[in-house]
């Protein structure tokens, strides 16, 4: 799947489109409201999507401060619930708080798409703990976006027990990109089954992993 933020199309057809490089019988479109501030902007631009013939599931970001790109967490959840009374499948980037998670769900999103980090930081995993609080009691897929950098914090994320990871400038802007896009598909991988396995329990002090009955005295 490939998000793509409608605001950076070009539609007016006289150049290169974003769109041409996309082969969309292998790949589904993500249509994304990025840079949106407002409920309104946002809406409309789900309604551009559906113009534009593309499908009726949307990444939904309502964007609250222009420095650290942190989501309105109130108007997206306002938002939500106009769009999906329209008919529109909604995925919310939200932050990494419980409560608006679970308003959400209620709005009828099918899953939440809580930040791990500020977007295109590329800072990791900030707050596992909340994390692994929404995925445990929001009852819905949790798609952790924005601020994953490299496989490792892919591979957390999906150790925490989420569904899956969205990512774009953790492998846009690597050095290698195609060889960073195969560690996130490992790390993910490696984290997905990590989180199967069932990690052992942290102690505090060091425990014996070999047996100490029937040792040569």
């Amino acid at each position: 799947m490939v998000t793509v933020a409608l605001r950076r199309v070009d539609l007016s057809g006289k150049g290169p489109n974003l769109l041409d490089a996309i082969d969309r019988t292998k790949l589904a479109l993500l249509p994304n409201t990025a840079g949106c501030y407002t409920v309104d902007e946002a809406v409309r631009t789900c309604h551009l999507a559906r113009e534009l013939g593309m499908d009726d599931f949307v990444k939904l970001e309502v964007i609250g401060d222009p420095k650290t790109l942190f989501p309105d967490n109130a108007a997206t959840v306002e938002a939500a619930r106009i769009l999906v009374k329209e008919g529109f499948t909604v995925l919310p980037y939200c932050g990494d708080d419980l409560i608006t998670c679970k308003r959400l769900i209620d709005a009828g999103c099918p899953a939440v798409m809580p930040l791990a980090a500020p977007i295109g930081s590329g800072l990791g995993i900030r707050n596992p703990h909340n994390l692994k609080i929404i995925i445990d009691e929001v009852g819905a897929p949790v798609i952790v976006d924005a601020g994953v950098g490299t496989a490792s914090d892919a591979a957390v994320a999906m150790e925490l027990g989420a569904t899956a990871v969205l990512m774009n400038t953790g492998i846009a802007a690597a050095k290698r990109p195609v060889l960073m896009a195969e560690a996130m598909r490992l790390g993910v991988d490696a984290g997905r089954k990590a989180f199967l396995a069932g990690r052992m329990a942290m102690k505090a002090y060091a425990n014996a992993s070999s047996p100490v009955v029937g040792l040569i005295e």
